[in-house]
């Protein structure tokens, strides 16, 4: 079986690095950027089967490119885990309610959170 694409999109070096790391020891097949724009270029020949999508990057809010990703039929149903830094009670309801379904993850977030949102989003990729 093919091994699962992750796109992993932040502005901090580290955070790809560190998530990166965390997926390849997974066997997942990882691509990474820290351009909103990069996101919604999208080969549609290796498109990922997730995105882990920083909230807030340089171009652009992680918003805007879901909203954008939504409206393009042919990447549409490509999940997204949001990674967000504010860590209030009241940003985290502000997120949620403008993530709608998707999953969000306070950065920093730890191997077993990252892996267990990738579960719930992705349930088949340990297959």
């Amino acid at each position: 079986m093919q091994r699962k694409k992750i796109l992993v999109v932040d502005d901090e070096q580290e955070v790809v690095i560190q998530l990166t790391r965390i997926l390849k020891r997974e066997n997942y097949e990882v691509a990474s950027t820290t351009k909103g724009e990069e996101v919604l270029n999208l080969d549609l020949n290796t498109k990922p089967d997730l995105i882990i999508l920083d909230m807030v990057l340089p171009d652009m809010l992680g918003g805007e490119i879901s909203q954008k990703l939504s409206e393009n039929p042919a990447l549409k149903d490509i999940p997204i885990i949001f990674l967000t830094g504010l860590n209030t009670k009241e940003d985290e309801e502000i997120l949620k309610e403008k993530a709608g379904n998707y999953r969000l993850l306070a950065k920093p977030t730890t191997r077993e959170e990252l892996l267990e949102a990738i579960s719930k989003v992705i349930p088949s990729a340990k297959e």
